[in-house]
């Protein structure tokens, strides 16, 4: 039997395999030079072919000389920033929030390449312990600046029983050509009410990778919002885990992209006791010679009898060149159960837009009006208003030309 031939190492392999080794995490390096970057064959990543798609990495990341204005600022809220993967200073944290450090990272070990490298090449972490109810939002602003650079940064949370929280998370950074790789791990306690929005807003020529990381206890409640809106190559990993009983979430996700851009949403969720419910949602618009790819899967173990979930997505096209795929899944274990999917994609409904022609409104206004209508209820369950404002003005500025 002849011996395999040895991987074929592209330039951005060549280069993480580097950072990994300067790092210190030698068997990462050594597990990535033999497995490389995942390519279409990976069920995973059958629509984000990283072998393909990330042709170069570049230097880590210096330290920030001076930070640009916040991407999205949202009235009142209590603000934290990390630059180049490292974290600044802020201002004094609201009653009942303790804000830390920590050392590594923060997710789970998972057989992903993305959460791997962010795991490996993280030096400190931010730490959130919210003891409390919290009446600001939280803003967690994270930025690539200077040129071009590697950065990857990390945040680790806990709200404790019964507490409720805001948290928003923006990453943006100079219009250079960054790769971002960020991770959030977000524990929810017994009966605690948590909405989590994250906002990517990375520059066009950039690369972005983000993973959240949910676990919820018994009776928690979740809402997420994840917005993909800027980047050339953007993947958007989240990773719910229903531990408790009577624990609920409604994850959703949207992607924004025009010209040249390419955006994925993965979410694998497990249910993994009885009495959980879940209901994902991911709407997708792209224009230009675009790519949105929503990849959900919902796992059900043997032991988590009446889970109720259902996983949907909507796409809209608004021009030839563009693409939307889709691949929903269902994994279940367990016998008792209302699970299910479904899945639509097209282009603006033609009665709605006669409709409107008809009654004097010009065409592009039309199809303006009827994109928020389709956008409405991602954005109309926010119920903070500075908040709302600021994730509707993300919505607007791309209906107004720059997502294309």
């Amino acid at each position: 039997m002849s011996a395999q031939a040895p991987l074929r190492l592209g330039p951005a392999e060549v280069t993480l395999i580097a950072q990994l080794r300067d790092a210190g995490a030698a068997a990462e390096a050594e597990r990535l030079a033999g497995a490389g970057l995942p390519t279409r064959r990976v069920e995973a990543y059958h629509y984000t072919d990283l072998k393909q798609l990330l042709r170069a990495v570049p230097e880590p990341a210096a330290a920030p000389v001076e930070a640009s204005a916040p991407a999205l600022r949202v009235a009142g809220a209590f603000q934290l920033m990390i630059a180049n993967g490292v974290l600044q200073q802020h201002g004094t944290a609201p009653a009942g929030v303790i804000v830390g450090r920590t050392k590594g990272g923060v997710l789970s070990m998972r057989d992903d390449v993305v959460t791997r490298l962010n795991g490996a090449l993280i030096g400190e972490a931010l730490t959130l312990d919210l003891e409390g109810s919290v009446d600001p939002v939280i803003q967690i602003d994270r930025r690539t600046e200077g040129p071009a650079g590697h950065s990857a940064s990390a945040a680790k949370i806990f709200v404790a029983d019964g507490a409720s929280a805001v948290i928003l998370e923006t990453y943006s950074g100079s219009e250079a050509a960054h790769l971002g790789n960020h991770a959030t791990y977000l524990a929810i306690g017994r009966n605690a009410t948590v909405t989590h929005i994250t906002v990517n807003l990375a520059a066009r020529a950039a690369t972005h990778f983000a993973t959240s990381e949910y676990h919820l206890a018994e009776g928690a409640k979740l809402r997420t919002l994840a917005i993909n809106a800027g980047g050339a190559l953007s993947r958007t990993q989240l990773f719910p885990r229903y531990e408790g009983r009577g624990a609920t979430a409604e994850i959703a996700g949207l992607n924004l992209v025009g010209e040249g851009q390419h955006a994925d949403i993965t979410m694998e969720a497990l249910h993994a006791v009885p009495g959980t419910s879940s209901k994902p949602l991911f709407k997708s618009i792209a224009r230009g010679r675009s790519r949105a790819v929503v990849q959900g899967k919902l796992v059900v173990a043997r032991d988590a009898q009446k889970t109720d979930a259902k996983l949907m997505s909507h796409g809209l096209m608004l021009s030839d060149e563009a693409e939307i795929l889709v691949k929903p899944e269902l994994e279940i274990y367990a016998d008792d159960v209302v699970c299910g999917h479904g899945s639509t994609c097209g282009r603006l409904d033609e009665e709605q837009l006669f409709y409107l022609l008809s009654r004097g409104i010009a065409k592009a206004d039309a199809e303006i009006m009827l994109v928020r209508a389709f956008l409405a209820e991602l954005i109309d369950p926010i119920e903070d208003e500075a908040l709302n404002e600021a994730l509707t003005s993300v919505i607007e500025e791309w209906l107004g030309g720059g997502g294309t």
